[in-house]
C-alpha cells in the first residue's frame, strides 16, 4: 500500500527510467529539472540582485508565509500546528519589511513537533516545539514539502529523500547525502524569530554539471 504523504507546495518531478539514459543526458536532464524547479507559478519567487534580498535569514527576521492563501504575512507561532505539514516561509527584515527572497536558497521550512520528542541536537534550536530548517534538499535543490504524518519524517518528492526533524533533520532514506541545514528559533511577542544563522550548508554539495 502506498504510504500518504501530505505535500506544502508544488515542487516536484517524476522520476525517469535512468537505466535508458547515458550519463551526459542524465547530468543534464536533473540540470534542467533544478532549473524548471526554480521557475514553477505559485511556489517560488523570481532571483533578484537585492543584496539584502540575496542574504540568508539574519538574526532578529520574522518569518513570512511564501505560499499559499496566507502568503507574504508574517507567521505566529500559533499558526503552526502540532501534528501538521511544514509551512514554507522566507524569513522578513521586520525593519524594513524587506523579505529575503532573492534567492529560493532561502527558504525555510517551519514545525512544531512535541518537545519531549526532539534530540539533544534539534532541542538546542527548538523554540516551544517550532523547529525550523532550510527548505532546500541537500540531494538536488527541491522544496522539502512533503511531510509523513505517521512516521513524522520530512519527504522530498522529487528523488524521495526523507529526514527526520526530531533528530535535527538528519537523513533517513533516499539519496540525499546529509542533513537540512538547521536555522534556530526564540519566540518574541508570539512569533517565532530568527535567532542564529543556518547551521551547515544549504543546498547541494557542488553544482550539478
Amino acid at each position: 500500500m502506498a504510504k500518504a504523504i501530505q505535500t506544502s507546495g508544488t515542487d516536484c518531478d517524476h522520476a525517469s527510467d535512468k537505466s535508458s539514459i547515458d550519463p551526459i543526458r542524465r547530468r543534464l536532464l536533473h540540470a534542467g529539472i533544478v532549473t524548471t524547479i526554480g521557475l514553477l507559478p505559485g511556489s517560488l519567487h523570481a532571483e533578484s540582485d537585492d543584496p539584502k534580498r540575496m542574504m540568508r535569514p539574519q538574526v532578529g527576521d520574522f518569518l513570512i508565509h511564501a505560499q499559499g492563501d496566507h502568503e507574504g504575512a508574517v507567521i505566529q507561532a500559533s499558526d503552526v500546528k502540532l501534528g501538521e505539514a511544514q509551512l514554507i516561509a522566507w524569513a522578513v527584515d521586520p525593519a524594513t519589511k524587506l523579505p529575503r527572497d532573492g534567492s529560493r536558497l532561502n527558504q525555510v521550512l517551519l514545525l512544531r513537533l512535541d518537545p519531549s520528542t526532539l534530540g539533544p541536537e534539534a532541542k538546542k534550536h527548538a523554540a516551544d516545539g517550532l523547529v525550523a530548517f532550510s527548505a532546500i534538499c541537500t540531494h538536488a535543490q527541491c522544496t522539502v514539502t512533503g511531510w509523513i504524518n505517521d512516521r513524522q519524517v520530512l519527504h522530498c518528492p522529487c528523488h524521495q529523500s526523507e529526514y527526520d526533524p526530531r533528530q535535527n533533520a538528519k537523513v533517513v532514506s533516499g539519496p540525499a547525502p546529509r542533513a537540512l541545514a538547521a536555522l534556530p528559533l526564540k519566540i518574541a511577542n508570539g512569533k517565532p524569530e530568527v535567532a542564529g544563522g543556518f547551521i551547515g550548508k544549504v543546498g547541494m554539495n557542488q553544482p550539478m554539471m
